[in-house]
């Protein structure tokens, strides 16, 4: 239970195959009007989105945030070294968004899709249930578009080089010790080293469908990001949504100065006391009619 009054947490847990999905379900003080569920970015733990949670259910929202498998509550990446970046998309993102349309049957779904958590939604995994998305920070994440060039240097050499060379040596990626968020599995470690060599990043894999995944997606989407975020740049969160062709698609790029801080970067906008000021605009959009 959270210690906030008017508020209620509940942890859930979605069993797939042999693993767990662990989350948090966030409750308002009165029945909820809808559900936002938030698809975490790659290495982001559920828990940096608790201030975000807490946000939508002072508007009278539940939230649902969770870990995807290997990572945090959702078991030890050395446990699921064969998981791949995909599997997340294109099973646990849907497992939650059935898991939230089973515990929320009589009220509108939506979602926030970070990074990857968005990449998911924009081929078409977990939309089923929804009834219309945003996507934050989510972009065809090609490491040679990178700005500036440390930074591209910088994430060149893990993605390309050291994240995948520790991965096959110990099972997983480090990422703390790298300074890129949560450890990982090896598996996605090494897909996403080289989706970020492809220029169309995943569009370039044929095995993943995308360029005709994206294309029959038919919700409408929200997509923001920041000016500033080295990674997700407005040209490539562009190159991302121009693959939506059947999707009305509404873009918003914010600055730091427009936000009232110093910067906003690839995580800023769901930060606590730093994306705050952007929050009212993103769940006035989801909960809008269609």
């Amino acid at each position: 239970m959270s210690s906030a009054s008017t508020s209620s947490t509940e942890r859930l847990a979605i069993s797939v195959g042999g693993d767990t999905i662990a989350g948090t379900v966030w409750l308002p003080a009165a029945e909820p009007s809808g559900v936002v569920i938030v698809n975490p970015a790659t290495a982001t733990p559920e828990r940096f989105y608790s201030t975000f949670a807490e946000y939508l259910t002072s508007r009278g929202l539940a939230a649902v945030t969770y870990d995807y498998r290997g990572i945090g509550a959702s078991g030890s990446p050395r446990d699921h070294k064969q998981l791949r970046m995909r599997d997340w998309m294109q099973v646990d993102v849907p497992s939650v968004a059935g898991w939230a349309r089973s515990r929320f049957p009589q009220v509108p779904i939506t979602a926030v899709g970070h990074s990857i958590g968005g990449h998911a939604m924009v081929l078409g995994y977990g939309i089923d249930e929804l009834d219309r998305f945003a996507i934050v920070a989510s972009h065809a994440a090609y490491t040679r578009s990178i700005e500036p060039r440390g930074e591209r240097l910088r994430v060149g050499a893990i993605l390309s080089v050291i994240g995948p060379t520790l991965s096959r040596g110990l099972g997983y990626m480090p990422g703390k010790r790298l300074g890129i968020g949560e450890d990982i599995p090896a598996a996605a470690m090494i897909e996403w080293g080289r989706w970020a060599r492809k220029p169309g990043y995943f569009f370039d894999d044929p095995s993943m469908g995308a360029i005709e995944r994206a294309a029959a997606v038919d919700r409408d989407v929200y997509a923001i990001g920041a000016v500033d975020d080295p990674w997700a740049s407005p040209r490539q969160m562009d190159a991302l949504t121009s693959r939506l062709t059947s999707a009305r698609v509404e873009r918003r790029t914010y600055s730091p100065a427009e936000l009232g801080v110093a910067k906003l970067g690839h995580h800023g906008l769901l930060r606590r006391k730093v994306g705050e000021a952007a929050w009212p605009e993103l769940v006035d959009w989801l909960t809008a009619s269609a």
